[in-house]
């Protein structure tokens, strides 16, 4: 069984691929100076809990946390025995290989994001990917990561509004009743609520002006589904596509870098 492993600046996700599902999804949030032994602690309390009968014989992470790989290596190593993929490190290869400016090294996380997309939908596609940034990932028609963009995520906004100004409480994202506010708190959810569906709309719109072809636009991340009941803003939703991604990169790999 296949052990993929998503490590985000926030948050840490375990999944387990059986070959044709994900059995669990087990979550975390990212500490850099969890040991390899603390995360074996915490998963096998996590799998004896949810009495799962597992064999990880193959482990492949993506990591926007370069001091976390190492731990989550030697995790791989000492308790499964195996040598970890490691995306956008030397030995995992790509099923296609981005098309970016020389010397940019795309993230991980959105280089799964393009194996997903392509996968799934066959290319000419836009990835939301709601994180500690939003990501906007240009998948070309051949599968191909072509660029995209960067914003600030939603939270990480509201964590900098209220750090920013004294008088500003902290409060939780979540679509407010109408647009203008009567109180500080449905203020601040209506303009950080309603200004990233501006941003969605704005950012995808002159995506697909620029590309000049048809594009399926395709949300992912914690908050993708609270926005799109605000407007129709994706063509579809999936909360496993990064991991679904890092499913196809396997696969890849261990055809002998042929596609499955």
């Amino acid at each position: 069984m296949l052990l993929a492993i998503d490590c985000g600046n926030t948050n840490t996700v375990f999944s387990i691929w059986d070959g044709t599902k994900f059995l669990c999804t087990l979550r975390t949030s990212t500490h850099h100076s969890r040991t390899a032994d603390a995360y074996f602690t915490w998963y096998t309390t996590l799998v004896n809990h949810y009495k799962l009968d597992v064999d990880i014989t193959d482990v492949i992470i993506t990591s926007t946390v370069p001091r976390v790989v190492f731990n989550l290596r030697v995790f791989a190593d000492r308790f499964f025995g195996c040598r970890p993929l490691v995306v956008g490190k030397p030995g995992c290869e790509l099923p296609i290989q981005s098309r970016v400016d020389a010397g940019t090294a795309v993230g991980p996380d959105r280089l799964a994001n393009a194996a997903a997309a392509y996968d799934r939908h066959g290319g000419d596609v836009v990835v939301v990917d709601f994180g500690t940034a939003t990501n906007f990932d240009v998948v070309a028609e051949d599968g191909a990561y072509v660029g995209g963009v960067i914003a600030p995520g939603v939270n990480l906004s509201l964590e900098a509004l209220h750090q920013g100004a004294a008088a500003l409480p902290h409060v939780d994202i979540s679509q407010p009743d109408q647009v203008i506010g009567t109180n500080t708190v449905s203020c601040i959810q209506s303009g950080v609520f309603w200004g990233y569906v501006g941003l969605i709309q704005g950012i995808t719109a002159r995506i697909k002006a620029e590309y000049g072809r048809p594009m399926k636009v395709v949300g992912t991340g914690g908050l993708a589904p609270l926005f799109a009941t605000g407007e129709v803003l994706f063509d579809t939703i999936e909360d496993d596509l990064t991991m679904h991604g890092l499913t196809v990169i396997y696969n890849y790999n261990k055809n002998g870098g042929r596609s499955s």
